[in-house]
């Protein structure tokens, strides 16, 4: 029992929250821009519905890994087409393959969708999506993000109650923040956009992930994964282009409206003969 409560054990414990939280910022934000195809009284819900069960399903799935971790790094499908393609496919490979292919797909089709003319006509250019089917697609992918993050943790320790209690206490915090973040996203619908291509810069980070893994080389040219200091630099001049670009646009409106006053003022005054 002192060696299960150890110091080491706690600081293990603490490492997992902070990998955690930070590599559920994404996770976040999905959930807040896929919410909103619900109609808005079912919003709250079905983002409270789809953590609850998607932190259950994350343990559910810790403890397979740790049962079968062999299983997912196992090729059961190789192709080596000499000069054109070769990959050895596993289990990791294929769920981050899938589910980065997934994002990068939903991310451009929200961004076509934002700048179509219906976005724009004050009615939505198709049908609300059902409560069931959110909540089945915000679970889904909740366990893409978390696979590589269990799989990370893996790398620090093996020991069950640390990793399943780093996932409770993230998964709640992420229950009290999405509807902050969804409210925020709702009140700027400018940074929507913003995270709408910061979701498609995961999905390519999750398809590099996924194509390394599988060992894939395209015409004798080996895919190499996205470096996670990359993708943050990448993710944090987004948003300081984003935030930069922002202000300045509101200090030309300010000025635009300033000159505007002023024409108008100057057209009411009365003209001296």
């Amino acid at each position: 029992m002192e060696t299960l409560f150890s110091v080491q054990n706690w600081f293990t414990l603490f490492m997992l929250i902070l990998l955690q939280a930070v590599l559920g910022f994404d996770n976040l934000l999905y959930i807040s821009l896929e919410s909103k195809k619900v109609a808005p009284e079912h919003q709250a819900h079905v983002r409270r519905m789809g953590l609850i069960i998607a932190i259950i399903l994350r343990i559910v799935l810790l403890f397979a890994i740790l049962q079968a971790i062999e299983l997912f790094s196992e090729p059961f499908f190789v192709l080596n087409l000499a000069g054109i393609i070769e990959f050895e496919l596993n289990l990791h490979a294929l769920i981050v393959l899938l589910g980065g292919g997934f994002i990068l797909y939903t991310a451009i089709q929200e961004i076509f969708h934002k700048i179509s003319i219906s976005e724009h006509d004050g009615h939505q250019g198709r049908p609300r999506r059902s409560v069931t089917r959110a909540i089945f697609w915000i679970v889904t992918m909740n366990l893409v993000f978390s696979f590589d993050t269990i799989l990370s943790a893996l790398a620090l320790t093996n020991i069950f109650w640390i990793m399943a209690t780093a996932i409770i206490v993230t998964g709640v915090a992420m229950i009290f923040l999405i509807d902050h973040v969804a409210l925020f996203l709702d009140r700027n619908r400018m940074y929507e956009i913003l995270g709408l291509f910061i979701l498609m810069l995961v999905g390519v980070l999750l398809v590099s992930d996924g194509g390394h893994l599988a060992g894939l080389v395209l015409f004798g040219n080996e895919v190499l994964p996205m470096a996670k200091s990359t993708f943050y630099f990448v993710l944090f001049i987004m948003v300081a282009v984003d935030l930069v670009q922002s202000r300045y646009q509101k200090k030309l409106m300010r000025r635009r409206e300033k000159i505007e006053k002023l024409v108008h003022a100057q057209a009411a005054a009365p003209v001296k003969e």
